[in-house]
């Protein structure tokens, strides 16, 4: 029961705040409807939802293409790279493996130093070693490549497999002790001294223990975010593993594998180039920048036929150079932390 008192009390109450009120509006300019009113419905905004155009392979190429410095080198890597398999189409290209001879006296052009017919000038049997360089650099490239897929198919799925599957843990760990404490260049030497010389041979040696790495480090990335919680839902829903693992678990490491792929093309190159030097690689016959460059070094203290030595040594520089530096480029702008 309300009491006249309260009522009195009520009603000042009111019209102090209705005073209040007025007074404010008066100050603003702008009454209280002027200020709040109903929106209305709209059914076309209503259904409306929102988007985003966000692109993952768009961003990382943009990302990449601000990097200057990298795109330079990257249109060098590409320029060498296509060089070297338009180069023996070119007019006036001598054959790598064939000794060329002085029209004249018949013998042998051997050790004739850079002019205008033999560009990088001849070696000590006469062989133009501008196309040698450029098929050398081929099959070395070739090499690379070939140990870099075997590496990074191997490597990611015994990587996937030692990581997710909780049932494989013990023996993959197991098999990774074992292999990893066999010293690589003992691997090399022995497959390369059992088998014949060949780039098959050097592929296969460099490809035995070479995923054991990759395969490690997908499996610690595997680890940290295989029980996250979008991955856990996944399998509530019953997703299948194959699905989970493309989709939700991969995607993630691509900017890793990337540079990892990118730095075994260098590292395979001087693998082969080790390899040649102590005198179990390719043949003569199978030019690469390994045996470029092990001739070389046998004419170097001859000031007259350095070049020899100087420019397959110059050609390797820059394709191990470029690779590692466009593959951590390319991983920086691959990390979805770096997209904006």
């Amino acid at each position: 029961m309300f009491t006249l008192k309260d009522k009195l009390s009520e009603k000042l109450e009111n019209a102090a705040e209705e005073k209040i009120r007025k007074e404010v509006d008066k100050a603003s300019g702008y009454s209280e409807e002027d200020l709040f009113s109903f929106a209305e419905y709209d059914e076309e905004e209503a259904e409306k939802t929102g988007y985003s155009n966000y692109s993952y392979w768009g961003s990382t190429v943009r990302m990449f293409f601000k990097n200057k410095g990298a795109v330079a080198v990257l249109f060098v890597m590409l320029a060498i790279l296509l060089f070297t398999f338009i180069q023996p189409h070119l007019p006036g290209q001598f054959d790598p493996n064939l000794v060329n001879s002085d029209p004249e006296t018949f013998k042998a052009m051997r050790n004739v130093p850079p002019n205008e017919t033999f560009w990088f000038g001849t070696n000590n049997i006469g062989q133009d070693l501008w196309a040698r360089i450029w098929s050398g650099t081929r099959t070395s490239l070739l090499i690379g490549f070939a140990v870099a897929l075997i590496e990074a198919v191997v490597g990611i799925t015994m990587g996937v497999l030692w990581g997710y599957l909780r049932k494989l843990d013990f023996f993959f760990t197991e098999l990774y002790n074992v292999l990893d404490n066999i010293p690589q260049t003992i691997i090399l030497i022995l497959v390369a001294y059992i088998l014949s010389p060949s780039v098959k041979t050097l592929i296969l040696a460099m490809s035995l223990t070479g995923w054991i790495g990759m395969a490690r480090f997908i499996r610690n990335q595997i680890l940290i975010i295989r029980d996250r919680d979008y991955n856990l839902a996944s399998r509530c829903f019953g997703t299948p593993t194959g699905r989970l693992v493309m989709k939700n678990l991969l995607p993630y490491l691509v900017s890793v594998i990337m540079l990892r792929m990118a730095l075994s093309i260098p590292g395979a190159i001087g693998s082969e180039v080790f390899v040649t030097y102590i005198g179990l690689g390719l043949p003569s016959s199978i030019p690469s920048l390994g045996n470029l460059i092990d001739a070389g070094r046998a004419v170097m203290m001859n000031v007259s036929q350095r070049y020899q030595l100087i420019y397959p040594t110059v050609i390797l520089s820059i394709v191990t150079i470029s690779f590692y530096i466009v593959g951590n480029a390319f991983s920086d702008a691959a990390d979805p932390k770096n997209h904006r």
